[in-house]
């Protein structure tokens, strides 16, 4: 990761003395430096500290001084980038005794490590037989150290309640058991991915990848449906670090050949957390990605979802029917799973039997009944589904229509007097009767058997902290398909676009808000369908009867300052 700091070339020590160079930063007048110095032969202190003790330099300006005055860089630490690789390599208890942080990796070998006094050459070798590394000092303030020494030691205590961490027997020889045992229980790797994980639910990541690359293996977080790379660590931590992922995710660690799959079960500042751990073989080594899945987010209701009051009307008067059958479509990553449990928590009372099917099962909810299919074993949906009818259920959710048979169980369950739930993989709501058609079942069976199809997409929020209005023109509005009467009052219409700012890491978007197109089945809808007419033929009938579509949806939360134009425009063709 190149840091700011890394373009300025470094200056030899110079002979100029600190004072010298603030008058030279025009930060100090000759005359303060003269009263200064005076005060200094009185009080015995060093001449910073007189300084900024009569308020006329700060400590960052101070700091900067000194690090021309001695050669070396100058960090910010609220703005450069501590790799949690680097300052993984020493203990809390070192950092503090050295004042010293190691900040990143300039190459295999180097450490760029940020220090309070820069010029302590016993502390630097005591740094280099620590880490292993060749120690490139760097000046910070010691606020700003200190600060990241006890911001990296809360997140260390953040994690805890590991699952049970056990080495299954292996193909491996003993010696080599033991040896990937030491490195993987070496501190600085349990506390590099133990902050891994923290920094990723503490800034509310959906998705954590570690990437083998040639040199390195980075690590980027999906936060808000988008990647961002977040730290890379050294090619000769990579066997460690993913070795210490797949025992606490109960994976094979001598199996690395062929792709596995596993849970890990986390306190993460006291908040339970389920991650979903899949390793896959690449050219450079296993790539491991960890969906973090929130337990409190299924609580969610579903007016926090994004729904309009006309759409979510809509979308109740289907699903508190007693039978029938409710699809939910979109592309993976849409949302759809937690629109059917934020579905699945207001249904859920004592007198109904509620039993799901899932690959896999993502949330765990109290009350009700749920299969997690094993293809291994057997268990696919349309087996499950099978038993699943015969245990006398009044709600039945299926993960996902996969297959002819699923969909054909499916259809069946919701003429026989139940309520089917789940997720088809469409781009609209009109396209879903269509993909049925498709798949096999007769036109009037799913015509009869659907009631309501919803369609959704995820798009960011704009940050409140710092999005920023402007006026658009009426050809940007009518360009991006707004209502007529925005684009006829367009002088008085505002929209909003994303700065940045540190509460939403500069991206200008600070959490996922839904886009909905909901299509109840009506007569006519049936008529089209059992006709064989196309997805678009049945969209514009549906949308005569008032159905609101996905872009429709999009540009109604743009005017209402939700989002942006462009992020629109990123999640809807």
């Amino acid at each position: 990761m190149q840091l700011p700091s890394e373009e300025i070339p470094l200056r030899k020590p110079g002979k100029k003395r600190t004072g010298e160079i603030l008058v030279e930063m025009g930060l100090l007048t000759p005359q303060q430096l003269e009263e200064a110095l005076e005060e200094q032969k009185t009080s015995h202190l060093r001449i910073g500290e007189v300084l900024v003790a009569k308020g006329w330099i700060k400590h960052t300006e101070l700091t900067e001084a000194l690090a021309r005055r001695l050669g070396v860089r100058y960090l910010d630490l609220s703005t450069t980038k501590v790799e949690h690789a680097a300052a993984n390599l020493i203990t809390e208890k070192d950092a503090r005794r050295y004042a010293a942080i190691p900040v990143s990796y300039l190459n295999d070998h180097t450490l760029l490590v940020a220090m309070v006094d820069p010029a302590n050459i016993f502390a630097i070798d005591d740094l280099r037989i620590l880490t292993g590394c060749d120690v490139e000092p760097a000046i910070a303030t010691e606020e700003d150290i200190f600060g990241q020494i006890s911001k990296l030691r809360s997140l260390e205590d953040k994690v805890g309640a590991n699952l049970e961490e056990q080495v299954e027997s292996t193909e491996l020889s003993p010696n080599e058991v033991r040896d990937i045992r030491e490195q993987i229980d070496e501190a600085p790797i349990v506390k590099l991915v133990n902050s891994i994980m923290a920094q990723a639910a503490e800034d509310g990541a959906s998705d954590i990848h570690f990437e083998p690359q040639a040199k390195e293996m980075v690590i980027r977080f999906r936060n808000d449906g988008v990647l961002h790379e977040v730290m890379s660590v050294p090619r000769r931590m990579q066997s460690g670090v993913l070795s210490r992922i797949k025992i606490m995710a109960d994976l094979d660690i001598a199996e690395r050949r062929v792709p596995q799959d596993g849970r890990i079960g986390l306190m993460v500042g006291g908040k339970p957390i389920d991650m979903r751990v899949a390793s896959l073989p690449t050219v450079y080594g296993e790539k491991i990605v960890m969906r973090l899945l929130d337990r409190s987010n299924v609580m969610l209701r579903l007016q926090d979802l994004g729904f309009s009051e006309k759409s979510l009307a809509r979308f109740r008067k289907s699903f508190t029917k007693p039978y029938g059958a409710m699809l939910v479509t979109g592309p993976t990553g849409s949302g759809k799973s937690t629109t059917l449990y934020a579905t699945l928590n207001i249904l859920n009372t004592p007198e109904k039997n509620i039993i799901t099917v899932e690959d896999p099962v993502e949330y765990r909810l109290t009350g009700i009944n749920q299969v997690q299919a094993n293809l291994r074993a057997g268990l696919t949906f349309p087996v499950a589904l099978k038993s699943i009818l015969r245990c006398d259920p009044d709600i039945v959710m299926i993960g996902e229509i996969r297959d002819k048979e699923t969909a054909q169980i499916a259809v069946e369950s919701a003429l026989t007097g139940h309520l089917v739930l789940s997720t088809l993989h469409t781009n609209d709501a009109p396209g879903a009767l269509s993909r049925l058609t498709e798949m096999g079942i007769e036109p009037f069976l799913t015509a009869s058997a659907v009631d309501c199809v919803l369609a959704q997409r995820l798009a960011r929020k704009l940050c409140e902290g710092c999005k920023e209005p402007y006026k658009p023109t009426q050809e940007m509005l009518r360009r991006n398909d707004f209502p007529m009467e925005a684009c006829e009052d367009w002088e008085n219409v505002t929209l909003y676009k994303p700065v940045g700012c540190p509460r939403c890491n500069g991206t200008g978007y600070k959490g996922r808000l839904g886009i909905y197109e909901v299509m109840l089945v009506t007569e006519a809808i049936e008529r089209l369908t059992v006709e064989r007419k196309s997805a678009d033929e049945i969209s514009r009938v549906a949308q005569a009867e008032g159905m609101k579509s996905l872009r429709e949806d999009g540009i109604e939360k743009v005017l209402q300052g939700r989002t942006a134009i462009e992020e629109i425009a990123r999640v809807i063709v």
